[in-house]
């Protein structure tokens, strides 16, 4: 078929496509064809134009293809945030909403052609048959993934599976000979949206989000009365790189602060009534005090409840501009197993803020505005960062704020560069400090598996000089030790190298206490914390923004 025939019918259909989505029903039968000899279902002119290519066009051709790959660049024309999700996709999304997929529970890695297993994941199907961390799997069922050139997409098709179903694994483990072999029942895998929940010291509890899913409050609670028990008085609430997801979880979340009644947001469009969601008597934690650390790639859910702690006054905003996401999306089922994310309204902060950033000159733009931003110095210099008069808004207890683009935040922290070398650039574009981490905790894990926290590994590697031997390491990865470089990047490296080794051996608890220890944005969020700041006496942002009129 003529290449450009196929490239013009789907700019034609695919409007009636978009209409049959949106309403989700089955358009009414045309009882009088317009052209003798062939059955129009559809009322509209895109539809009887696809009805006359199905039905009369020279070659056979297949109006479903032409469909699926139609409605991805209709789409284009809208918001950023409206989606086609293909049928073939729908499993993968339901499972990052849900939290859970099935699966044998290991994390991997593939290092030097092959497969390692890095973590188990406790009471999986893997830790119930005895996998172990450093165990390397050379077999699934009747294929061979080591030394065959794997990639890691490969490896979870392999592993995955629906539920109860069984996969035969083998396994290469250190001090055996021969292969071991282990039946594994697939089962449900959570996956978690709360990295860690641990305390930075007697009175401050620190805790990690990653992601909004529909389990998300109930880890969030887990963690928050883990810390409470631990004693903390104050909570650090990290959710830079968090990109969103379930209105839920961030409602119910915002509701454990609030008193009753306090505004949280309020959604509105074209086709949907103002709704506002106010925080009812829950109130668990209302005595603890908030920090929320933010950053440019910290959107939409996560900008509902920084910009809800800050707009209520009820907590310190920390960090760098967040993304500017203030769209709502709502998944409509379609009937062949896909889905439409459509954009149905913005959300607006407690103040009136829509924070949302402008898209209006397309898409390819607006996802390329944090590279704009690195261009213009915003993530260096909070006085790059323009706001317009017109945006301005207060808070409840009349501090400035301002919509138009993502949460401002209270402190700024600038992109840290201290440790930046050419050095340590070659080394972190080879990936050798994780290799590397993933070798030593493989060929010392009797060792460091005595230890339980991450500060108690942090002291017992300090002790072992590494470093040596990770510069020898790299030197035979092809990074020549640079005596200049490692002055400037050793603490950065060196910190790295502890902080890898010790997820390797006990997980997020591991890995966070230790590399706080270069993480200068929470470092200066520690330091906020302790000095008791009452959020009314803020008066804008650590530096002051130009705000042109």
């Amino acid at each position: 078929m003529n290449k450009k025939t196929v490239i013009l019918i789907p700019i034609l259909i695919a409007l009636s496509v978009a209409t049959g989505i949106l309403i989700g029903n089955m358009l009414k039968k045309n009882a009088s064809p317009v052209f003798t000899g062939m059955n129009f279902s559809h009322p509209n002119k895109i539809a009887t134009i696809l009805d006359l290519v199905d039905q009369g066009y020279v070659d056979k051709i297949n109006t479903s293809d032409i469909i699926e790959e139609t409605i991805p660049e209709i789409l284009k024309n809208l918001d950023p945030h409206t989606t086609y999700i293909p049928a073939r996709d729908m499993q993968e999304v339901q499972e990052e909403m849900q939290g859970n997929f099935s699966g044998i529970g290991v994390q991997f890695s593939v290092m030097d052609d092959t497969v390692r297993v890095v973590e188990v994941i406790s009471g999986g199907p893997s830790s119930k048959v005895g996998i172990l961390p450093g165990d390397r799997i050379v077999t699934v069922n009747d294929s061979v993934i080591a030394g065959v050139d794997v990639e890691s997409n490969t490896v979870l098709s392999l592993l995955r599976g629906e539920k109860n179903t069984k996969v035969n694994v083998g396994v290469i483990r250190k001090g055996y000979d021969g292969e071991l072999d282990f039946e594994i029942t697939r089962g449900d895998i959570p996956i978690y949206s709360v990295d860690v929940a641990y305390m930075i010291d007697n009175e401050t509890g620190f805790i990690k989000i990653s992601r909004f899913a529909n389990t998300t409050y109930d880890e969030f609670m887990e963690g928050m009365e883990k810390l409470r028990a631990a004693g903390a008085q104050k909570v650090i609430i990290d959710l830079r790189n968090n990109p969103g997801g379930s209105l839920v979880g961030v409602l119910q979340m915002v509701d454990e602060f609030l008193p009753a009644g306090e505004p949280i947001l309020y959604t509105e469009g074209s086709h949907q009534a103002r709704k506002t969601y106010n925080a009812s008597s829950r109130t668990s934690f209302g005595d603890i005090g908030v920090y929320v650390m933010i950053d440019e790639f910290s959107a939409s859910a996560s900008e509902i409840f920084a910009g809800a702690m800050q707009d209520n006054d009820r907590g310190i905003v920390i960090g760098r501009r967040s993304f500017g996401k203030g769209l709502v999306q709502e998944q409509i089922p379609l009937m062949d197993g896909s889905a439409l994310r459509l954009t149905v309204a913005r959300f607006y902060t407690p103040s009136g803020r829509c924070i949302q950033s402008s898209y209006e000159d397309g898409n390819e733009e607006y996802y390329n505005h944090i590279y704009e931003r690195f261009h213009n110095m915003e993530q260096l210099v909070a006085d790059s960062i323009h706001f317009v008069d017109s945006l301005r808004y207060e808070t409840k207890g009349g501090r400035v704020v301002y919509g138009g683009g993502g949460i401002m935040p209270d402190f700024f922290v600038p992109v840290d560069t201290t440790g930046n070398s050419e050095y340590f650039n070659k080394i972190y574009r080879r990936g050798l400090i994780y290799t590397y981490a993933y070798s030593y905790a493989d060929q010392h894990r009797d060792e460091l598996s005595a230890f339980t926290t991450g500060d108690e590994i942090n002291r017992y590697l300090d002790t072992q000089n590494a470093m040596d031997d990770f510069m020898a390491y790299a030197e035979e990865k092809g990074v020549k030790k640079d005596a200049a470089g490692l002055k400037e990047s050793g603490e950065l490296i060196n910190t790295q190298l502890k902080a890898y080794i010790a997820r390797n051996i006990i997980g997020e608890e591991g890995f966070y206490p230790i590399i706080k220890n270069i993480d200068k944005t929470l470092l200066r969020a520690i330091d906020i914390s302790r000095q008791n700041l009452l959020v009314q006496n803020i008066v804008a942002p650590d530096s002051v923004v130009n705000v042109p009129r």
